[in-house]
This record gives structure tokens, sequence and C-alpha cells, in this order.
């Protein structure tokens, strides 16, 4: 009965959000803080799910940029929970479909998220120096992805290098946004899903010499680190509740 009741309030606050999101974007359109508005009015919904989600921001972060973001994608409760983690002045790049999406695709596309053609190689490239110009020119930092799917219980997988390309094509900093496990953690029958941890990374400066690869190789390693950190903080807070 509680995961009805849950489903019907999500359903209605994504709808009515998404029109006034919607009406903010037509009236900004394309605003450099539309995803930051964003990711907090879609950040209400974790909590109707039973999810209290602690986001740990440093103050170089909050107060710093443009910033290249790489969080780990794990499922599509993400939507209601790491997007809390958006900053000021951030976009996306997401695919070109999701405009096709009603409402939610009309709100992505005004709230001035790049989007890509993956199916088309030579416009994800046009894409990348886009977003490279849309970094320089207007300070925007710029969230992604790295694992271009979502994991689903299969732990941190393998980082395209898309992001980490960008972040040396700027000269700006990589910022990792590590969140704690949440794989079949969530049941909308239950009052209390558990606490899910989002931490910010202080600013990864790029390294001469390091190309890409070994870049988003690195990046990948010191994020698992942080995922099991966060990982037994939840642990030690089950157990103390």
């Amino acid at each position: 009965m509680l995961a009805i009741i849950r489903v019907i309030s999500i359903f209605i606050y994504f709808i009515v959000a998404n029109l006034l999101l919607i009406l903010m974007c037509v009236v900004r359109p394309f605003h450099r803080d539309n995803v930051y508005v964003i990711g907090k009015v879609y950040g209400v919904m974790s909590k109707l799910a039973g999810i209290n989600v602690e986001l740990r921001v440093p103050d170089s972060v909050k107060h710093g940029g443009p910033f290249v973001f790489v969080a780990n994608h794990q499922n599509s409760y993400d939507l209601i929970t790491v997007c809390m983690s958006a900053q000021k002045g951030v976009v996306t790049v997401g695919k070109k479909s999701l405009i096709w999406i009603p409402v939610f695709g009309w709100l992505y596309w005004l709230s001035g998220n790049i989007l890509i053609d993956r199916k088309n190689k030579g416009r994800a490239n046009d894409t990348l120096k886009q977003t490279v110009d849309k970094i320089n020119e207007r300070r925007l930092s710029v969230y992604f992805f790295p694992e271009g799917t979502r994991s689903r219980g299969r732990g941190l997988l393998p980082f395209k290098t898309g992001a980490f390309r960008i972040a040396k094509a700027v000269n700006e900093p990589i910022v990792m946004v590590s969140t704690s496990n949440l794989h079949n953690k969530v049941n909308l029958n239950r009052w209390d899903n558990g606490t899910l941890l989002v931490e910010l990374s202080e600013p990864i400066e790029p390294v001469d010499g390091q190309d890409a690869k070994q870049w988003a190789d690195e990046v990948r390693t010191k994020m698992m680190d942080n995922i099991k950190q966060l990982d037994n903080e939840v642990a030690q807070i089950q157990r103390v509740s």
C-alpha cells in the first residue's frame, strides 16, 4: 500500500514540478543555473521515496569553477538522488534522442544541456568541440557519467575518456562525484530506505604528460576507494540506527 501511495505521489510531483520548471526555462531558456535549480527540485523526490541523501560539497567546489564533474551511475534513482550534486553554472551532456521524451525531454533541452548524436561519430566530435567552446566562452561546468551506462550492481565500470579529454582541452580540473551503493536497497513499501552519501571531491588538476586514458584510470581508482569508504560509513550509520 505504501508503494502505491509513493508512486502516485512521485508521479504527481514529477508532472507538476516539470510543468513549473518548463515555465521557468521558457522565461529564461538555457540559463546557466537552470540545471542547478532542476537538480534541487528533483531531489525532493528522493524523500518521497524514503531515501535520505546526505550531500557533501567542499568550499573549493561551491565557490570555484568551471569544473568537469564525473559521477558514478548506478540506476534510475540517480535522477532523484545524484541530481542534487549539480552545482551552479553546470550543464550535462546527454543523448540527442532525449528531446523526444515528453515533458522531461523538453525540459532537458530548454535547461541548456548539451545534446549529442552517439550514432554519428563525426557529430559527436563536433559536440566535443562545442562543449569545450561553451566552457571557455560562458565559464560553464559540465557533468558526466563516464561509465556511459548504469552499472546496476556490477561495481564501477570502466570510464570512457570524453570527460577527461574535455578537461585537458580546457585545462580545468576534474571533480569526482562519488555515491554510496544503492543497488537493491530501495523498497518502496518500506518507510525508511536508509542514507545515501554523495560526496564531491576537491578539484583534481590535470597532470602534464598524462593522457586522457591514464587520467581516467587514475580517477576511477580514486573513485572506487571513495565509494568503498562511503559504503563503510553507511554501514556504520545503519548499525547505529
